[in-house]
């Protein structure tokens, strides 16, 4: 997890492209508009999380035991992550 600091550094820098880019025109204040992209970096984030949450316990429940950090975990966490985004893109 990001710490707020964090969040709001990326909200910044995230603001800061967007007024440099020709092709957008801003219509709302700058306030306003960070706010909005703190809260779409923190609904991410928190997927994200829950995403690494339910990968880990898929991984937990093998039968056999798989060593984090491993290069076998490390493939199987990737494959079962990329697994769980594309079913939360789907929903």
């Amino acid at each position: 997890m990001l710490s707020e600091d964090k969040v709001s550094h990326l909200s910044h820098v995230i603001l800061t492209a967007v007024k440099k880019n020709s092709a957008v025109t801003m219509t709302g204040e700058d306030g306003r508009v960070l706010k909005a992209i703190k809260q779409v970096l923190a609904a991410e984030l928190a997927q994200e999380e829950e995403i690494d949450r339910k990968v880990r316990a898929k991984l937990a429940s093998y039968s056999r035991g798989i060593v984090e950090g491993s290069s076998e975990w490390d493939v199987l966490y990737r494959k079962t992550f990329e697994e769980e985004v594309r079913k939360q893109t789907r929903s």
